[in-house]
This record gives C-alpha cells, sequence and structure tokens, in this order.
C-alpha cells in the first residue's frame, strides 16, 4: 500500500486506518494526496504494473470554485504561510477536535496545483476500464471541499462512502 499525504501534511494516514487497503497493489491519497495517488496510479498502469484499488480521502475537489476563491488562497498563503497552515487545519479537523498533525514543507506550487486540478472523467473512466476499483471516502461536515458535489461527480466512477457528520479527515468525533 502506498499512501500520499495531503497539502503541507506528513504521517496522517493513521487517521484513515479503518478504511485503508492494506493490499501491495491498493494506491491511496488524502485530500492533495488524492491527486498524487491518481497521478501514481496512470504511471503504474502505463508501466504495466499491477494496481487493484485506487482510495480516495477526501480528495482535493475545487473545480467548482471560482478564480477568485482561487486567488484569495494563494494571496493569504504568500501573506502568511503559517496562519494560512493553521486555519486550513482548523477546517479540516472541524466541528471535531483538532488531533497533532506533522507538517512538511509544501508551498505555493503545490497549493496552485492542488486549487487549480480539473479532475477529468476520461481519466478516471480509463482507470475503471484498466480493471482498477476506485474508492472515494468523503465527509458530509467537510469545510474544506464540497463534498457533496464532490460525491455527484466521483459516483460515476466509483465507490463513494459518504460519511454523516465527517470532517475533512473523516472524523466523526
Amino acid at each position: 500500500m502506498k499512501f500520499y499525504n495531503g497539502f503541507t501534511l506528513e504521517n496522517e494516514e493513521k487517521y484513515f486506518d479503518r478504511y485503508i487497503n492494506k493490499s501491495n497493489y491498493t494506491i491511496c491519497g488524502f485530500s492533495y494526496g488524492a491527486i498524487k495517488a491518481l497521478k501514481d496510479v496512470q504511471e503504474y498502469l502505463r508501466d504495466s504494473k499491477r494496481v487493484d484499488t485506487l482510495q480516495l480521502f477526501s480528495p482535493a475537489f475545487f473545480q467548482n470554485k471560482d478564480e477568485k476563491f482561487k486567488k484569495m488562497q494563494i494571496l493569504g498563503f504568500e501573506k502568511n504561510r503559517d496562519l494560512y497552515i493553521d486555519n486550513f487545519i482548523n477546517a479540516c479537523f472541524y466541528p471535531h477536535l483538532q488531533k497533532d498533525i506533522e507538517h512538511n514543507q509544501d508551498g505555493i506550487d503545490e497549493l496552485k496545483e492542488l486549487l487549480f486540478y480539473e479532475w477529468s472523467r476520461d481519466e478516471l473512466q480509463e482507470i475503471v476500464n484498466s480493471g482498477v476499483k476506485i474508492e472515494v471516502y468523503l465527509g458530509q461536515k467537510d469545510k474544506i471541499i464540497d463534498a457533496h458535489t464532490a460525491k455527484e461527480f466521483f459516483l460515476e466512477f466509483s465507490t463513494v462512502t459518504y460519511i454523516k457528520d465527517a470532517n475533512h479527515f473523516l472524523q466523526i468525533k
């Protein structure tokens, strides 16, 4: 199993332990890491390597947000990275208790990538057609992404688990 971290995060996979398929042929990612996991699956398939399951935990889904929203996020990050990350982490855990999180040095390039990434129906369908099962996990009370819109988008290609009262970290308590 390969796990890709969320934006500015490290070692958060423990929070998804109850959902992660531990198979050697599973690739998964949380939030921004979901984009990286998808790209990794595509590379595996190009190289004729075996992948059975792609698991996307609260995938970074911002294609329903306008340019103004995205520019405001970038400006906030550029103005004060630490404050931006603190606010981001608080929103990730809302409305439940915040847990300890480790951070990496992701910067403006990674933020731009996640904000402007467009999930492609064709790419997802190609993955499904290759025999890879896609699982998407979303929290109903997610304050980072519009979970309802993401659910509607991913339902066409995957099994979607929509967790009532869960936040971006899929916590329910």
